[in-house]
């Protein structure tokens, strides 16, 4: 494709502003905010270089001096947002308590910034901020008596499982604006047809299941503080320590 390097770059290696020539009069987190408050405000897909170039009053083939491409602009916002966690100096020394903290404070910033799922990708581990909250993590979890391979992975399921979790909580607030009744009434209507069903003999374990279990929590808060703690749960069972796989 026409403008692309021939070769991979990587953003961060790059200077802010490519060639010579006066003082640049933007620097790269003028842009890079700028960006955020559009994607905040419109949406991911309002973000354009055309528009972010408007934003901050400079032509569109200006601002590739600063970015070369739309996919580093990407990168830079998610790093941009990832320096939003407040990390202490040190760990406290309770791993789970501190993964924990991590998993409601990646929640935050994803509500904050919902646009942040969509561009997300692990090619962006190793921008500063992310590197940032990758050597922390792994400073948390030094107590956790497990290989630093699985480490690795605890780290990756916690944010796959906000990301999944939030991204989740996102579609359903979504879908439920553009219902013409409340969540509340469509509740009912389906809990009846799904007894109906149930009713019906044909499915007999889920039957079994509903008559026996308690009911699920429907709170959004208390599904993800339980969905975490049973993650964190599976790093750290009673009988002892995990062995890699």
């Amino acid at each position: 494709m026409a403008g692309r390097a021939a070769e991979p770059e990587v953003i961060w290696a790059r200077p802010e502003r490519a060639g010579r020539g006066p003082k640049p009069a933007y620097s790269r987190r003028d842009i890079v905010d700028a960006a955020v408050r559009v994607a905040d405000t419109d949406g991911i897909d309002a973000v354009s270089m055309r528009r972010i170039a408007a934003e901050i009053g400079c032509g569109t083939m200006s601002l590739y001096n600063y970015v070369p491409r739309k996919e580093d602009l990407y990168e830079l916002m998610v790093d941009a947002v990832s320096g939003e966690y407040a990390l202490p100096e040190e760990p406290s020394g309770d791993w789970r308590a501190d993964m924990t903290g991590i998993a409601y404070q990646s929640r935050a910033i994803m509500y904050r910034h919902p646009w942040l799922a969509r561009v997300m990708t692990t090619a962006y581990g190793f921008s500063p901020n992310a590197l940032r909250f990758l050597e922390w993590c792994l400073g948390c979890l030094v107590p956790l008596d497990v290989p630093a391979g699985l480490k690795m992975q605890l780290i990756a399921m916690v944010n796959g499982t906000v990301m999944a979790t939030v991204a989740n909580e996102q579609a359903i607030a979504e879908r439920a604006r553009g219902l013409p009744w409340s969540e509340e009434e469509e509740q009912v209507v389906r809990g009846a047809y799904l007894m109906g069903q149930v009713a019906s003999g044909r499915y007999p374990h889920l039957a079994g299941l509903l008559a026996e279990a308690p009911a699920a929590p429907v709170d959004p808060d208390e599904i993800f503080a339980m969905t975490i703690g049973r993650l964190l749960d599976s790093f750290a069972p009673p009988e002892g320590p995990l062995t890699a796989a």
